[in-house]
């Protein structure tokens, strides 16, 4: 018969035992907060068999108490809000500081907002059980948490618990939603100011890529360089081995086929699919070579002056203050090569912002390759020609 100690519980465990049972638990709700809560029922990119769902919406009962409705609901208004006054959790408009320390305090007021939570929240699960003891009991889920780890682990059960509740407001609510938004590396330059906070997604399974998610917010995959890690991605490709899971939509990958020398339809597709992955290309071989060969030619006084801009010569206009972009504007007239890649960037963007028919757009991409390869410059001459092979792999 097994007798239960009130201060040790029914599990003894060395210290490092109990370091990872608190990891692992964590880790699971992590797992759940990003491919079920994030990547399923946010952005619909992978459907989930119903019993991995079920024990997805369970477990985030058990060690967290949110709604599933309300954090999808919370999370879309974010994209579709992002850095405004509108968006909920925004660390430009809020401050560093509100969204990391009391970035949970944040997630209740937007909850509280009826009127969000029923526009943005539609699709999420509403059957007897979401209804009737989820939403209605939410706080019982946690308590009863409470007693599950006071009798398994006893007095230290209480610890548990206390980290466990604390996981998500800390690195989901906290550390994605502000550090998320104002300190890291960008692959592409989406509109709004979404970084990747580390490149390998582990501790918080691969939110930790929030700018490439924030690129192709529909993608079930964060990652996009080779040397990034999505964990969450591979726990996706593993519950699809076995049924569990189909994924619905992932980022477009380009690819080069060097074998192809006219711009087609196809490639106008391809170009317009991965724009995002064009231009952080085209910042990468075309504008950074540039500038540091400039940077390089360029006497004390201009130096000086491109100095000043040289982190910022790869942002979009979008994203620099007034101040900023009137300085980086006077770097650029002052020459002419950088003035050059400059402006087939601006036009190159405008390939697929222009609302004409898709002959006048292809035109314009053909028309730009062209232009780009007779002014001269290297890098830009190397990129159009490129440009031409663009193709996207098989999703």
């Amino acid at each position: 018969m097994i007798e239960l100690d009130w201060l040790d519980g029914l599990i003894r465990l060395p210290w490092w035992g109990y370091v990872l049972v608190v990891l692992g638990l964590t880790h699971v709700t992590i797992v759940a907060v990003t491919v079920f809560l994030h990547r399923s029922q946010a952005h619909r990119a992978l459907d989930l068999h119903p019993a991995v769902a079920h024990f997805f919406r369970f477990w985030l009962w058990l060690t967290t108490g949110m709604v599933t409705r309300e954090w999808v609901a919370i999370h879309r208004k974010h994209h579709a809000r992002c850095e405004t006054e509108e968006d909920p959790h925004s660390p430009q408009v809020k401050g560093i500081g509100k969204v990391l320390w009391e970035g949970a305090e944040l997630y209740r007021e937007a909850a509280a907002d009826r009127e969000l939570v029923a526009r943005y929240g539609r699709g999420t699960p509403e059957d007897w059980v979401e209804r009737r003891l989820y939403t209605r009991w939410r706080n019982l889920g946690i308590t009863l948490m409470l007693v599950i780890d006071l009798v398994a682990f006893g007095v230290l059960g209480l610890s548990i618990w206390a980290v466990q509740m604390i996981w998500i407001p800390l690195f989901a609510a906290g550390v994605i939603n502000g550090l998320g938004h104002w300190w890291g590396y960008r692959n592409f330059e989406s509109p709004d100011a979404a970084t990747n906070i580390v490149p390998w997604g582990l501790l918080i399974g691969g939110e930790e890529l929030h700018n490439n998610h924030h690129a192709y917010p529909s993608s079930a995959k964060l990652s996009s360089r080779w040397w990034e890690i999505d964990l969450g991605w591979g726990y996706i490709r593993l519950l699809s081995l076995f049924g569990l899971a189909r994924v619905r939509r992932v980022a477009p990958v380009p690819v080069i086929d060097a074998t192809k020398q006219q711009i087609d339809m196809d490639t106008l597709r391809a170009v317009i699919a991965a724009r995002l992955h064009v231009m952080s290309a085209y910042a990468r071989t075309v504008m950074m070579p540039a500038f540091q060969e400039q940077l390089r030619r360029a006497d004390s006084g201009s130096r000086a002056l491109l100095a000043q801009v040289a982190r910022v010569w790869t942002r979009s206009e979008e994203r620099l203050d007034d101040t900023t972009r009137r300085r980086l504007l006077e770097a650029v007239s002052r020459n002419e090569v950088l003035r050059t890649v400059y402006e087939f960037r601006q036009r190159l963007q405008a390939v697929w912002t222009q609302s004409v028919n898709n002959e006048r757009l292809l035109q314009a991409l053909q028309d730009w390759c062209k232009e780009a390869e007779a002014t001269g410059v290297e890098s830009l001459q190397r990129f159009a020609r490129q440009l031409r092979g663009f193709a996207l792999t098989p999703a």
